[in-house]
């Protein structure tokens, strides 16, 4: 008996997110155990438990989180027949299912440990999906300060999409008010990949407070010429940084 074609539809939609490459879902949440980012386990019943990661064994097929026995969320979770963990990674949501979940006892740590997940659901769309340049390559983006025409600066670019880029700001560094639009901005992203972009600042995010400094959402405005060079080191630098999570698995 075939799908309804809502459900097809629908199953179609997801196919834009689902990643089922073991390399890129390992990398993924290596990414997510090493950022100690949350992860909130959820059942259909309503039940739920925020966690970290705790260790990735694709090699055994398991992947464990912390766990606390005496937690009744938790203690529900594990008799549920459907668990969902939820992270979000940089603002990008990942979910994946969960089976198989066993609490496992320790002399200092409570371990859950669940089945391997097969696939995982990364939402975010092909056109933005983000990079981050190699800190070796020295990846800057070179601007006059939109409010202080005397102040150049010269930002370190965390992570880049065909969208926009994120930029560390210094805190002994002029801010920049949201909205505020750069016209001209010289992005180095490595010795091959030099474009003149304009971009609008959106928001500005506290990192931690050691590295005393802020993230800064930035959104490309009209790439036209600039968008196939940035493609193709999209791409590139995504082919890398999978070829170096393989060797880790």
């Amino acid at each position: 008996m075939s799908k309804p074609l809502n459900d097809r539809a629908q199953a179609s939609a997801l196919d834009d997110y689902r990643i089922t490459s073991t390399i890129e879902i390992f990398d993924l949440l290596r990414q997510v155990e090493a950022s100690r980012t949350l992860v909130t386990l959820s059942s259909p019943e309503g039940h739920s438990y925020t966690t970290l990661i705790w260790n990735i064994e694709p090699d055994r097929e398991l992947v464990g989180f912390s766990g606390e026995s005496n937690h009744a969320g938790l203690r529900a979770l594990l008799e549920s027949e459907e668990v969902t963990a939820v992270a979000y990674l940089d603002s990008i949501k990942l979910q994946f299912d969960l089976e198989g979940l066993v609490l496992v006892h320790g002399d200092q740590h409570n371990i859950i440990n669940a089945r391997y997940p097969r696939e995982l659901y990364r939402f975010q769309r092909r056109t933005s999906y983000r990079v981050k340049p190699a800190v070796s390559a020295l990846p800057t983006a070179h601007f006059t300060h939109p409010l202080q025409a005397k102040t150049e600066l010269s930002l370190r670019v965390l992570d880049v999409s065909l969208g926009g880029m994120a930029l560390f700001l210094p805190d002994d560094m002029p801010t920049i008010p949201d909205g505020t639009r750069v016209p001209s901005c010289s992005l180095r992203l490595d010795d091959d990949t030099w474009l003149d972009v304009s971009f609008v600042m959106r928001h500005a995010t506290p990192i931690h407070p050691e590295t005393r400094g802020s993230r800064l959402g930035c959104e490309f405005v009209n790439l036209n010429q600039g968008e196939r060079d940035l493609q193709f080191y999209i791409n590139q630098t995504q082919k890398r940084q999978l070829a170096l999570a393989s060797r880790k698995v």
